[in-house]
């Protein structure tokens, strides 16, 4: 609790003072309970601009809700968000990054602009699949029962924005949690994610790069400084833009910024 306390305060007051210092526009993708829990503190983020989405309401596995939970959940969300900013939240991205099989769908139906949950592509913008079906391995019941291609994916009129496990602070430098070490070398994420943005750079006209920033996590003083390396080393490069994720999404949907056709699977 006192991690998340630091992160609502603390780490949110450097990471804030950081995007100012270089003009960054961001997305703060926002459990709601912390949003009523740190009215205050999340104002700061509004007001400074910055695009507040939905993250669930106390950052609950979307995977292991009910249908009903999580359109109750959603339905709740947009409620606070659209009360706090004055305008209908456009973007979602699901706690862990563990959508549902109705996700897609539910997302859909409430008229959401853009996902950043999927990882379909690496650096690509993308209309979001419908779920399709794949046939689970069941060791009770014969091969052949299992032996079957994927159905073939159907795109959905939801932009996603991809998420990027390799482009997020919580694995490396996170302690004592789920997917977090802790005891990495900032220095070693940095030189990661500097190969990541070269070659995305040297391969493609255009292309996103959504690093992820937990104000826990990147608010810790060895991390902040390695996020400002990051950006000034980002900045040397030309044809740079600082964007939040509404707008990278209002873009390819537009056709502003091009992006990749996702396919796979067969109609059976």
């Amino acid at each position: 609790m006192s991690r998340g306390v630091f992160g609502a305060t603390v780490g949110l007051d450097r990471v804030l003072k950081l995007f100012d210092k270089y003009n960054i526009k961001a997305t703060f993708f926002t459990p709601c309970h912390t949003l009523e829990s740190f009215p205050t503190q999340l104002a700061k983020v509004r007001d400074a601009g910055h695009e507040i989405g939905m993250h669930g309401y106390t950052h609950e596995f979307v995977s292991d809700l009910s249908e009903e939970q999580e359109r109750d959940i959603l339905t709740k969300c947009i409620d606070v968000i659209t009360k706090f900013t004055g305008k209908k939240p456009r973007g979602w991205t699901a706690p862990a990054w563990t959508p549902s099989a109705k996700t897609v769908e539910i997302l859909e139906e409430a008229g959401i602009l853009y996902d950043h949950s999927f990882m379909h592509h690496d650096c690509q913008p993308y209309w979001l699949p419908h779920k399709n079906s794949v046939t689970e391995i069941n060791l009770k019941m014969k091969a052949e029962h299992w032996m079957k291609p994927m159905t073939a994916l159907q795109p959905s009129k939801i932009v996603e924005i991809p998420a990027n496990w390799h482009l997020d602070d919580w694995p490396p430098l996170n302690v004592g949690q789920i997917v977090g070490q802790g005891f990495v070398d900032p220095d070693v994420v940095l030189k990661l994610w500097k190969r990541q943005f070269d070659f995305y750079y040297r391969e493609y006209d255009s292309f996103i790069f959504p690093i992820t920033c937990h104000p826990q996590v990147t608010g810790k003083a060895q991390v902040i400084l390695m996020q400002e390396e990051m950006i000034e080393y980002i900045n040397s490069h030309e044809g740079v833009q600082w964007v939040p994720l509404e707008e990278m999404a209002r873009q390819f949907k537009e056709g502003e910024l091009s992006g990749a056709t996702v396919f796979g699977g067969v109609d059976l």
